[in-house]
């Protein structure tokens, strides 16, 4: 069995996350370094329920969490995952509530993320955080385009190559390879399918070369030809 990446310390995603997103001085990297793990929830656990206020964003320093709304008969729709390194409810405005109820999908740490504003010291975490809330409208929109207009295999292709890109910018991935710590009944939930339709389409993909799930870890066989397959591109926020 391939071994999971080890990671030096739970904030190294963080790290790794924040400084791909805006360029951060020294003084707020120590901001980050000193990081205290606050609340640990385990798998199937929820995290907060929508319409709950709260209190300030959350990072999330290690498992793998997802965002979700659930209809009154039990139904339920993933809005999207959140990765190790990345965001929780950040919203700018007064008194906010959380738009979604979160479930941790695995064992998860959480902790507040460090206060930041562009007049002070922390100009660098006030962009990057700016840049990750833009991220997440990217990640939404492209959840729109995938239940909407993309066939099953394209919906299951385009995702996995989604979570692939937040992993590398983590330090997350392992050759050609990810750890895919979720069931297919989640990934149906995600994208709008039928666990039957998921196992069907996985297999047609391996049958494929495309890529191949086995151990919960995917071993992308050919990105290059998923990536054409589904017009793939890493969101742009800004003028070049």
């Amino acid at each position: 069995m391939r071994p999971k990446p080890r990671l030096a310390d739970d904030v190294e995603p963080v790290l790794l996350r924040i400084m791909s997103l805006a360029p951060v001085s020294a003084a707020e990297i120590q901001l980050l370094r000193d990081v205290q793990p606050q609340q640990v929830v385990r798998a199937r656990r929820e995290i907060l329920s929508e319409g709950a206020v709260v209190e300030a964003p959350m990072l999330l320093l290690s498992g793998w969490a997802a965002r979700y709304r659930l209809l009154m008969d039990g139904r339920r729709q993933i809005l999207g995952v959140v990765l190790p390194g990345e965001l929780l409810c950040h919203q700018q405005h007064r008194g906010p509530v959380a738009l979604s109820s979160a479930v941790a999908l695995t064992d998860v740490v959480l902790s507040a993320a460090p206060a930041a504003d562009r007049t002070g010291n922390t100009a660098g975490l006030e962009e990057a955080y700016a840049v990750s809330a833009a991220l997440n409208e990217h990640y939404l929109l492209q959840q729109i385009v995938r239940l909407g207009r993309m066939s099953a295999l394209e919906r299951i292709a385009d995702w996995l190559l989604e979570v692939r890109e937040r992993l590398l910018a983590v330090g997350l991935v392992s050759g050609n390879a990810i750890h895919l710590p979720v069931t297919q009944e989640l990934i149906a939930d995600t994208l709008g399918l039928t666990s039957v339709h998921v196992n069907r389409t996985i297999q047609t993909m391996r049958r494929e070369g495309l890529v191949e799930i086995r151990g919960g870890w995917v071993t992308f066989l050919n990105v290059d030809k998923l990536r054409a397959m589904v017009d793939f591109r890493a969101p742009t926020f800004t003028r070049s």
